[in-house]
């Protein structure tokens, strides 16, 4: 976002058409290069090692359940195949972000992020419900537990979670998709240790409930974070307002620079989780300064203030008169 660009459209500013007393100067700013297509791709390589790492410990844990007719164990298991999904998307995400834009996708392949999360949000809701499902059939009729094979791959579990954790950490607070990738692996640790807990209780006690117990509290903890997940998801798709940006506050900046009487069709979204798009008319009061230069001035007061890097300003030259110009 550090470098720049401006482009005025003079033809239209040269014309400097006047209706109703008004004159409107059409300009464009932008803060950054057109392509939409990211500077540097950040965290591919830890995807594909904790991708790599859960693949495994997926194919250890599937066959884990089935030999100790662990539901709790099976339940860790789904969220592992959920794991390996979702780290598949974030694969497949990251590079079709790296696509540049073309005829048909002017701003590119970088909401793929959101789609890749709202996917993995989706498949979490079906692997919960399914575990619930399952656990209810096991309290009508419980069944053994071979609990300390069990317990062996769930410490296998946990391990390579806490790999992946740790892998996927720095790249969490700044990609929706990386973060829906972090959120399935910390889910699926503490699910390890769940699975851990469990069957150290039926090895010691043989309480053979335990097990779907364990499976329904995995399940339910998992649920509230997928549905954070997938509103923030839908709020990129929806093209919301990115988190941590108040528009009155832009709105209120932008009017500060000197020579803007008002500012309309103010909108503000995003491409992904990191990408502040703005677009926006800035009424010139004539007599006020060159659109050029507030145009300019504008953009920077964005840059500088909200992080904004990409920002389209149609500027209209009017007379504001004594009261100025509501917005």
């Amino acid at each position: 976002m550090a470098a720049g660009h401006d482009h005025d459209d003079t033809r239209e500013a040269g014309d400097d058409t006047r209706t109703a007393g008004a004159s409107h100067v059409h300009a464009h700013a932008h803060a950054h290069a057109h392509s939409h297509v990211p500077a540097v791709i950040k965290h591919e390589r830890p995807l594909w090692i904790a991708f790599g790492l859960t693949l495994v410990v997926l194919g250890v844990e599937l066959a884990g359940a089935l030999l100790s007719n662990s539901l709790a164990l099976l339940s860790d298991a789904a969220h592992m195949l959920t794991d390996v999904a979702a780290l598949g998307v974030s694969l497949f995400a990251v590079r079709l972000s790296r696509r540049p834009a073309d005829a048909r996708r002017s701003y590119g392949y970088a909401r793929m992020e959101a789609i890749g999360a709202l996917v993995n949000g989706g498949l979490l809701f079906l692997v919960a419900g399914y575990i619930l499902w399952e656990a209810v059939q096991r309290f009508r009729s419980p069944e053994a537990v071979a609990s300390t094979f069990m317990l062996v791959v769930a410490c296998v579990g946990l391990v390579a979670n806490l790999v992946s954790m740790k892998l996927l950490a720095a790249g969490s607070g700044e990609s929706l998709n990386v973060k829906g990738a972090y959120l399935e692996v910390w889910s699926d640790m503490l699910g390890s240790l769940g699975v851990i807990v469990a069957a150290l209780l039926i090895h010691f006690t043989g309480w053979s409930w335990v097990d779907p117990v364990v499976a329904v509290l995995l399940g339910l903890w998992v649920l509230p974070r997928t549905w954070i997940l997938l509103r923030q998801a839908i709020h990129v798709l929806m093209q919301g307002v990115p988190a941590g940006l108040d528009v009155e506050a832009v709105r209120a900046a932008m009017r500060a620079v000197p020579g803007v009487g008002a500012v309309h069709d103010l909108h503000v979204w995003a491409l992904g989780s990191r990408e502040p798009i703005l677009t926006a008319h800035v009424v010139l009061c004539e007599g006020h300064g060159e659109p050029d230069a507030v145009r300019a001035q504008v953009a920077q007061v964005l840059h500088e203030k909200f992080d904004i890097g990409h920002a389209t300003l149609q500027v209209e030259a009017r007379h504001c008169g004594g009261e100025g110009v509501h917005d």
